[in-house]
């Protein structure tokens, strides 16, 4: 699998666009995909974009652009990252969301390069991007939509080529103690605290999102210049990987870019509030689920993309 050419991954990745639940690092992949069924009415207004998006396999073959806002829009001119590089593997292939802005995939790029430099991980395991057009996902996420994110685990890169196998159905390390109070000290080390922070020095990045128990852990060990914890925001979740989320690219006027990360390492109050009880331990209730997104909630311009040939 991973000598295959691009074509035949991107054969695979489309038969395994299956809806089946929340999508996340823990979700084993598809070593026996089937084919979505195609859709009735694609043309309701009332279609969620979701199950539009979901079905393109390729990418719009548009000049590279991102459209909208992280969570309300759709890439032009996608770019798959390679399934694997000198420093990245690419996991939960069948998925097919490697796809990213050419900001983006050379931000990973460079960055896995990094990882090596900065600590004693060969590389890094590239998990989500967006979808090869963007848009809603199927499952899991609610941003991811415009090319700008990346989930990179917490679990270093083995040095060796992982199996089809391995990348669909491994499961990613759980750095956060099971009270949810701190990282797990078995778990949780110096690497892990290097990785992040090659990630957040880069200039491209707007934002990194962890589990408060890791920015915790951050806060408490970092040393030197701590200007880029200002970067990393705790966030639900994030327990098994950290989020990277690029600002918009210079110069393209479709981009919402996301409001600039408070200024401070966020270690006070703020953070302290994301281990109180109510946080923790929320009262049981009924959960009302959001609306799915139509095409007329995004951009006009994702029609073009959607359906360009």
């Amino acid at each position: 699998m991973p000598n295959l050419p691009l074509k035949s991954v991107l054969r695979a990745a489309a038969l395994a666009l299956v809806a089946s639940g929340p999508a996340s690092a823990q979700q084993v992949g598809s070593l026996e995909p089937k084919p979505l069924p195609p859709l009735a009415n694609p043309a309701d207004p009332s279609t969620p974009a979701k199950e539009l998006f979901g079905r393109k396999a390729e990418p719009a073959p548009l000049a590279a652009r991102t459209i909208g806002f992280y969570s309300r829009g759709c890439l032009a001119g996608g770019r798959p990252i390679a399934v694997n590089g000198p420093a990245w593997q690419v996991m939960r292939v069948s998925r097919n969301r490697f796809w990213g802005h050419p900001a983006l995939i050379a931000f990973l790029e460079r960055f896995a390069r990094k990882v090596p430099k900065v600590s004693n991980w060969p590389g890094v395991l590239v998990g989500d991007l967006s979808q090869p057009r963007g848009g809603p996902m199927l499952t899991g996420h609610a941003s991811h939509q415009i090319g700008l994110d990346a989930d990179l685990w917490l679990t270093p890169m083995p040095a060796r080529e992982l199996t089809w196998r391995e990348r669909e159905e491994m499961m990613a390390v759980n750095v956060v103690r099971e009270d949810r109070l701190d990282v797990d000290p078995t778990r949780w080390t110096p690497d892990h605290l290097a990785v992040v922070k090659a990630a957040a020095q880069d200039p491209a990045v707007q934002r990194i999102f962890v589990n408060a128990a890791i920015k915790k852990a951050i806060c408490r060990d970092a040393r030197g210049d701590r200007s880029w914890l200002e970067k990393v925001r705790p966030y639900y979740g994030h327990d098994y990987h950290f989020h990277v989320r690029l600002g918009c690219p210079a110069g393209e006027q479709a981009c919402r870019d996301q409001d600039p990360v408070t200024s401070g390492e966020g270690c006070d109050a703020s953070l302290a509030h994301w281990f109180t009880d109510a946080v923790l331990h929320p009262k049981p209730g009924p959960v009302k689920p959001r609306p799915a997104l139509t095409m007329d909630a995004l951009p006009p311009e994702c029609r073009t993309v959607l359906t360009a040939r």
